[in-house]
């Protein structure tokens, strides 16, 4: 019962439900993609194996990686996460729009409008992110730390578990970072920055997208750390030019 006149009381209660209904959604979800377990890990394995698309684009040629399991619960645990991360993904869209439901009759139309907008950049840009992290850099990162060593004596055995984390991790980071033009955006609305500021700061910027490049990808050479670098410094140049636009309106 969203309507000006109802009580705190009244509020808490269609909150919770807002919460059962996103909690049930997830958890439905979650249970469909772990169902579906050969869709799901020809997804998440594909940049172990050698055909994977970004190989064959770049001309490379790659053999499959071998990973092993070495606990007896870890493949099912891996599974479990999986799908649960999967499913957050896929659910998110109707988990915005239960707290935008909540939320809306509080707002004036110009509000409304400026959280759809927000709300749905957010979206698309941890989409984005996720895209370039499946495709670039955690495909790039991958095949340099599973034949890198350290010494010839010294090979590497990869779990699957290992190559799980990592991939997650990467992807929700990555996607973190997306988000990049859109918390621009939110804080000149705010007025906390404004393009002339963050073009002062451009070459401060510049340092801070390398340090967290590095924090990002977990290698040490040069080269994947700018193909890290270079999307998050477009996405800063990119956040200069909408909060640009955002001040002429």
């Amino acid at each position: 019962m969203n309507s000006e006149n109802a009580t705190f009381w009244e509020h808490l209660e269609d909150l919770r439900w807002v919460f059962v209904r996103c909690v049930t959604a997830a958890v439905v979800v979650a249970v469909v993609v772990f169902c579906m377990k050969d869709l799901l890990f020809s997804v998440v394995l594909g940049p172990a194996r050698g055909d994977f698309v970004t190989y064959r684009l770049i001309g490379v040629e790659m053999s499959d990686l071998t990973l092993v399991n070495t606990v007896i619960t870890e493949q099912f645990m891996v599974h479990l996460r999986t799908a649960f991360f999967a499913s957050i993904v896929l659910v998110s869209p109707y988990l915005v729009y239960e707290v935008f439901r909540f939320i809306s009759p509080a707002l004036y139309a110009a509000e409304r409008r400026s959280v759809i907008f927000l709300g749905g950049g957010a979206y698309l840009m941890f989409m984005i992110g996720l895209l370039v992290n499946y495709f670039i850099i955690f495909p790039v990162s991958l095949r340099f730390l599973a034949s890198y060593q350290v010494d010839s004596m010294v090979g590497n055995m990869l779990t699957l578990q290992s190559y799980t984390d990592t991939f997650l991790s990467m992807s929700f980071l990555v996607g973190l970072v997306f988000e990049l033009p859109v918390v621009s955006v939110l804080l000149s609305y705010l007025g906390l920055v404004d393009a002339a500021l963050m073009g002062r700061f451009r070459r401060h910027a510049i340092v801070a997208v390398f340090i967290v490049a590095a924090i990002i990808t977990p290698t040490t050479d040069a080269f994947t750390l700018m193909i890290v670098a270079l999307p998050i410094l477009l996405l800063y140049e990119l956040s200069i030019l909408l909060v640009k636009v955002n001040v002429k309106k």
